[in-house]
């Protein structure tokens, strides 16, 4: 009887484990909340020292963020589609657009890599001033956040692709990395929206 009772009780005790993982994985979510939060808000208070230099008017392509925010918020999109078919356990759906995922994550990187580059050739890099300071760090996070979840795609799909079946584990940590994923779409929402828009108009 002793013996049942602790078996039904570690059966209870793992059944909990999926939801410890995911709350622990908000609680992550919640820490990086407050890093952007605290990123926005020194620029906030930076956004308007040029040092003589440049304004966001005369450095900022809006066009060209904008296709940026458009390729990341479809991934956001292609990863829900990677997300239905790990649910119904189809490992070529899930596979596929993972795949289409990533690639629409390095493009973004790509685009961000090149409006760097742009800035800094033409003489507007961190140390040009308390905006462009402020700017870099907190664009340039998230972009390391990104590059971070790419990485992280990576690894989760050589692990379905090794699996023979999607099992609840794997699934779990897709869901996490779900959440990560959208969690950096909202966060470039209020960058574009705060930082590119806010400061041009």
């Amino acid at each position: 009887m002793l013996q049942k009772t602790s078996v039904a009780h570690a059966h209870h005790g793992a059944d909990h484990l999926p939801s410890q993982s995911v709350f622990g994985f908000w609680l992550y979510l919640m820490t990086d909340c407050i890093i952007f939060a605290t990123l926005f808000a020194v620029f906030a208070v930076m956004g308007t020292q040029f040092a003589g230099g440049p304004n966001p008017r005369e450095m900022f392509e809006i066009p060209g963020v904008a296709m940026e925010t458009a390729v990341l918020l479809f991934s956001s999109i292609t990863y829900g589609f990677a997300m239905i078919g790990a649910h119904k356990g189809k490992k070529v759906a899930c596979l596929t657009w993972l795949a289409v995922t990533f690639v629409l994550g390095v493009v973004f990187l790509v685009l961000e890599m090149r409006e760097f580059a742009v800035l800094i050739a033409e003489g507007n890099g961190p140390d040009r001033s308390a905006f462009l300071s402020s700017f870099f760090t907190l664009v340039g996070t998230h972009g390391l956040h990104v590059a971070f979840g790419l990485l992280w795609m990576a690894v989760m799909a050589a692990h379905v692709l090794r699996s023979r079946t999607i099992d609840a584990r794997t699934l779990r940590r897709l869901t996490c990395l779900s959440l990560f994923w959208h969690f950096l779409d909202i966060v470039w929402i209020g960058v574009f929206t705060f930082v590119y828009l806010g400061s041009v108009l």
